[in-house]
């Protein structure tokens, strides 16, 4: 077997991307989604690809934020693992799987050849997560209207709700950064997130109880994909009355009034309340997640 040849791609030759089967349907799912050519990388074997990556970032930054299209052909996982090692950028892999994907063996041997890959490559397993996607085919969720919603321009008001949210948390990547700095880091990671979506920051709420205590926030946001739920968060003394729906529903209705077409939406197969609010809301999944940090 000749040695493996990894090569960066350029826009001269970006087809060379598009020759390697695709039996998760890694293109479809990235139709509205901008890769960058350069940000392009393949491994070659006799000349015939075998492993491709693309690192994805937004229109304005100059470093891609995260691995979200990472292929590897049957038995090749050696390649696929070289392709990670050698990448200029060590950032998280989202590895985007059918829903339902472990049910069907073809998908599921596909999808292991590349967990395979990334963990040979010294990728660790994050979290699994559920992507979901409501239209208007679903119905807009019903608006319990137990909670007040406002506009807040403070951040600071933003940071501490979510310091408070995130002191008990169910969210992996927000568990990860509390271990690395603590809750304040997690509330600014959340705000960076926020400020760097595309969308308005006039757009952000907050939720009061009729007694006029802070319940929770929501953020309605694009992506550079499109309109998607920002987040969603019930303050800890507020929990278990079901607020995170009423949240839900209010961010729904905010996003469909300011035109969109269609909500994405995200959270850890882990999270099994805010599961049970996404599926009362009218949200399928339509995909699955596998979050890998890097070595």
């Amino acid at each position: 077997m000749t040695d493996v040849v990894i090569r960066a791609l350029d826009p001269s030759d970006a087809d060379l991307f598009d020759t390697l089967p695709d039996p998760l349907g890694a293109r479809e799912g990235h139709r509205l989604t901008r890769h960058r050519p350069e940000w392009k990388r393949v491994a070659l074997r006799d000349g015939r690809v075998v492993a491709r990556g693309a690192w994805w970032g937004g229109p304005d930054d100059t470093e891609p934020v995260n691995l979200n299209w990472f292929d590897v052909a049957e038995g090749e996982e050696e390649a696929g693992a070289a392709l990670l090692r050698s990448a200029p950028w060590q950032v998280e892999l989202e590895l985007n799987l059918p829903a339902g994907w472990r049910d069907d063996p073809a998908l599921r041997a596909a999808a292991e050849t590349r967990v395979t890959a990334a963990r040979t490559a010294g990728y660790d397993l994050l979290v699994e997560r559920l992507l979901y996607r409501w239209t208007p085919e679903h119905g807009l969720p019903a608006r319990p209207r137990r909670l007040e919603f406002r506009a807040e321009p403070d951040d600071a008001v933003f940071f501490d709700a979510l310091r408070h949210i995130h002191s008990a948390t169910l969210d992996a990547h927000a568990l990860k950064a509390v271990e690395q700095g603590g809750t304040g880091r997690a509330a600014q990671e959340e705000l960076d997130f926020f400020h760097w979506c595309p969308s308005p920051r006039e757009w952000w709420q907050v939720a009061y109880t009729p007694q006029g205590d802070l319940a929770g926030i929501h953020i309605p946001a694009h992506n550079p994909s499109g309109p998607c739920i920002g987040f969603i968060g019930v303050l800890p003394e507020h929990r278990g009355q079901g607020y995170a729906y009423d949240l839900l529903s209010e961010c729904t209705h905010f996003l469909v009034e300011q035109g969109a077409e269609f909500v994405a939406a995200a959270t850890d197969r882990g999270n099994v309340p805010m599961a049970a609010n996404f599926a009362k809301a009218g949200y399928p999944v339509v995909k699955e997640r596998l979050n890998f940090d890097p070595a």
